[in-house]
């Protein structure tokens, strides 16, 4: 049975069960497995009017919702492959992957939006609006009686072709990942493995929040698992107001971003100081003694403070950052450092990792609940080999692996050999085939003395010691030391003491000796982040190169 199959299975099953809701500001949207299925139906009848020939690629460009998560479906239980896109990015760019990928027709959020398409790409292909994908009647079959009756999907062989995904493209033009039944079929099946530790085979519906855009391959697979499961999927459709959903819908876990946990960390310490009092006197203590009782240094006093704050303080931050029903915070799409997961797990949240790319269909890793390793991302999934080859890069091989990149045989083969994937990643295992990520092996800063700098940790350590900072990026090819670009709301003497506190514990190669602060943080409309919000670190030294060359000069000049 295909994983098309089986999530139509469960949706029947859930015939009567609220499965997703859309969180609106003026009234949340609500939907059953009965009428999902419908809404499946009949985004399935506007396409098959179309006369679309079967493995014809249709483009998805719309926020999210349960309309898109219904024409997600629809298109691929019509035998054609869908080609998902963020809404947010600019037309240039949705077109440049739109034209690579030649879809047969587009299907738009917005008028809005597919005028903006066409002004960029005067020839492109039909386009559809997703409210016009749903104006045929529902069949009978999906809207009456106990059992919904709605057609099968289309028979997909697990080699079949099911999804286009383009990659971010932090160093070149996006590239389309070609994702197969079979790779979905056996993700599926780990995560909702993984998830029954977690909710420990609790019977009932899981509560899942999601905010993520689903066009990402790790939302997307998240939200295949929770219908797969049948959970109850709170669907976030105004990023500004995660904080306050998370308290009213009270999930039992939701995948996030570092960024986001440590824009939540920031929050607090800045909520608790500005509390005061032995409030802020007991949460300062038990955060500084939290570390020392996980390395093994604990204090005298350590035990008081933790155990004062574990009753008094601790309990009213979780409740008020995600309520009471919370099992784990689940985290990916880059490394999190271990300082802002001991926090969550001081306060009583467990945060899991997840490791994966687009090309491995999202996940290689995952962290089993009962083991967690502060600072690794866990062990790789079942049916899944990991090693590593040169530079420490860590090589990927089983059903997850994707067949190849949308024609393109030369950029295929540069990362598929003899079924490895090349990830680009540099990482670590230790004894117990946990797995801790280092950087991105093409983002090592080459010093002219030959030392290779991984710049990740020294950009997250520097972010998390500066109140304030957005983005950190290190510069430093070629030359003879690093120096920084740090955006946001600091000050040159703010930056400073940082830098001269992570320096003292740095060997002479890795002291970054310079930097400049911008006060406009990078953002996706600026061109300079990913659509996922990674850093485009060459358009950025590109966009400030008479600022990086400032640095360098004032030091030598020195």
């Amino acid at each position: 049975m295909s994983f098309l199959d089986q999530i139509f299975a469960q949706l029947d099953a859930s015939a009567d069960q609220v499965l997703l809701t859309e969180l609106r500001e003026n009234g949340n949207v609500s939907c059953t497995g009965r009428q999902l299925l419908s809404r499946i139906a009949q985004a399935r009848g506007s396409l098959g009017s179309r006369g679309l020939r079967r493995d014809s690629r249709v483009a998805l460009l719309a926020a999210n919702g349960i309309d898109w998560i219904a024409i997600d479906l629809a298109i691929m239980a019509e035998g054609l492959v869908v080609v998902p896109l963020y809404s947010r990015q600019a037309p240039s760019e949705l077109v440049a992957m739109m034209k690579d990928s030649s879809p047969a027709l587009i299907c738009c959020g917005d008028r809005a939006l597919r005028d903006a398409v066409v002004a960029v790409w005067p020839e492109s292909p039909p386009s559809i609006l997703v409210d016009d994908m749903f104006k045929q009647p529902a069949p009978a079959e999906a809207s009456s009686g106990a059992r919904t009756g709605v057609s099968a999907p289309e028979n997909r062989a697990d080699s079949d072709c099911v999804a286009i995904i383009y990659t971010s493209g932090t160093s070149g033009e996006a590239k389309g990942a070609m994702i197969s039944a079979g790779n979905v079929g056996h993700i599926l099946k780990c995560t909702s493995e993984r998830l029954d530790i977690l909710i420990d085979h609790r019977p009932g519906q899981d509560r899942v929040y999601q905010w993520a855009p689903l066009n990402f391959a790790a939302a997307w697979i998240t939200t295949l698992t929770s219908l797969l499961r049948g959970s109850s999927v709170f669907m976030n459709t105004d990023l500004a107001r995660i904080a306050t959903e998370l308290r009213t819908v009270e999930p039992e876990y939701f995948v996030n971003v570092p960024a986001l946990l440590e824009r939540v960390r920031r929050a607090v310490d800045e909520q608790i100081w500005k509390t005061g009092g032995v409030v802020r006197m007991m949460y300062l203590r038990a955060k500084a003694a939290y570390p020392r009782k996980h390395e093994g240094n604990a204090r005298l006093a350590d035990s008081i403070w933790l155990g004062l704050a574990s009753r008094l303080v601790f309990p009213t931050i979780r409740k008020k950052m995600t309520g009471s029903n919370l099992k784990a915070l689940i985290c990916g799409s880059a490394p999190l450092t271990v300082e802002t997961q001991l926090y969550f797990m001081m306060l009583g949240i467990p945060v899991l990792q997840v490791y994966g790319l687009t090309e491995t269909t999202a996940i290689c890793t995952m962290d089993d609940p009962r083991h967690v390793e502060p600072g690794r991302v866990g062990t790789a999934i079942p049916g899944i080999e990991m090693k590593l080859g040169e530079n420490q890069e860590v090589l990927v091989r089983g059903p997850n692996v994707f067949p190849g990149y949308w024609r393109r045989p030369t950029e295929t083969a540069k990362v598929l050999r003899d079924g490895w994937f090349s990830t680009g990643d540099q990482g670590e295992v230790n004894e117990r085939g946990n797995w801790k990520i280092v950087g991105r092996i093409k983002n090592l800063i080459i010093l002219n003395s030959g030392h290779n700098i991984a710049p990740e940790p020294l950009e997250d350590e520097m972010g998390n010691r500066l109140s304030g900072a957005q983005q950190v990026v290190l510069m430093g090819n070629g030359r003879s030391y690093l120096s920084a670009i740090v955006t946001g709301n600091v000050g040159a003497d703010q930056v400073q003491s940082v830098l001269d506190a992570v320096n003292a514990h740095l060997p002479h190669y890795k002291q970054i000796r310079a930097f400049h602060i911008l006060a406009e943080p990078f953002t996706i409309e600026s061109g300079l982040l990913t659509a996922n919000g990674k850093l485009k670190r060459d358009q950025i030294a590109q966009r400030f190169q008479a600022e990086v060359e400032a640095m360098y000069a004032v030091r030598q000049a020195v």
